[in-house]
């Protein structure tokens, strides 16, 4: 029996790594040149930051394990420089799923403490810890600079935004803004409670954003196309407005379930397709009661 349950377990850990192989193979990676030597790289999770200069290659988060390949050549495109650094936004698997790959080729990783700790402490999906490679070397708590490839990299850590170990980047030369997660352009945002993420905390880590940034200033989100200073105020209004009726509707003793079945306090963004991306228009309604309601 004993023989069994471990012949079963092996299956189905090799049935988990064949899937989700698979799940990327169609995957392909796409590189935008943002700035001189500033790229956006999309393909499956988390959009990724890339500096490519003289002192080697810079990167924000890695996307999904499978993909490393993928992303390792879409960079050699760029530059046959060695990786160095590698900063995590925040700890979710789309952001840091190709962490071991990326630290076995070269890359020293960077993360808030909070995201070190979040890696270390939570098992993954197979209910396996997160091997040593993958967890970040350099941790700060409020923020940071990176001097690499001939300009300032602000690095700040905003609280219980999206999670509780969230870090924006602002690359001081190229103006060139990465928010990670706590900007989802054109679509409601994931605020991951469970993970100390609040309304409260995201409202404040856009507004911190807006504070660094100017008109000309290019902006690549954790998730969606890139942005730029107008649209990233949408979303600060958008945010403030579904807030707003939250908290009215809370404030008039309405229930959850009252909330999430009132299509009209976000049928504007709905009306504009904010929706349609991971979070749906119920399960913004419900994130923002919750969050407000406890606070």
């Amino acid at each position: 029996m004993r023989y069994l349950k471990l012949y079963l377990f092996l299956c189905f850990i090799f049935f988990q790594a064949t899937t989700n192989a698979q799940r990327f193979n169609n995957v392909t990676i796409e590189t935008i040149n943002v700035a001189e030597h500033i790229y956006m790289l999309i393909g499956a999770g988390g959009n990724i930051g890339v500096s490519i200069g003289n002192d080697g290659i810079f990167i924000i988060d890695d996307q999904f394990a499978p993909l490393t390949p993928k992303i390792e050549a879409a960079i050699k495109k760029l530059s046959d420089k060695n990786i160095t650094f590698l900063v995590n936004t925040h700890h979710h698997g789309d952001h840091t799923g190709g962490n071991a790959n990326m630290s076995k080729l070269g890359a020293t990783l960077i993360a808030h403490d909070n995201v070190r700790h979040r890696l270390e402490t939570t098992p993954r999906r197979d209910n396996t810890m997160q091997p040593k490679d993958a967890l970040p070397v350099i941790t700060f708590n409020d923020e940071l600079s990176i001097h690499i490839n001939d300009e300032k990299i602000m690095v700040f850590h905003t609280e219980h935004a999206h999670t509780d170990g969230d870090a924006l980047l602002y690359f001081t030369k190229s103006n060139v803004l990465h928010t990670g997660d706590t900007y989802f352009n054109g679509r409601y945002p994931y605020i991951d409670l469970n993970s100390g993420g609040s309304v409260n905390g995201y409202i404040n880590a856009v507004k911190e954003g807006l504070k660094v940034i100017d008109d000309d200033t290019k902006i690549i989100p954790g998730h969606g196309s890139l942005s730029n200073k107008t649209e990233y105020e949408n979303f600060l209004e958008m945010l403030e407005d579904i807030k707003t009726q939250i908290m009215a509707e809370i404030s008039a003793g309405k229930t959850e379930e009252d909330v999430a079945s009132n299509n009209t306090i976000t049928k504007t963004y709905d009306d504009l397709n904010y929706g349609t991306g991971f979070i749906n228009s119920e399960k913004i309604r419900r994130t923002f009661y919750k969050s407000l309601k406890n606070n």
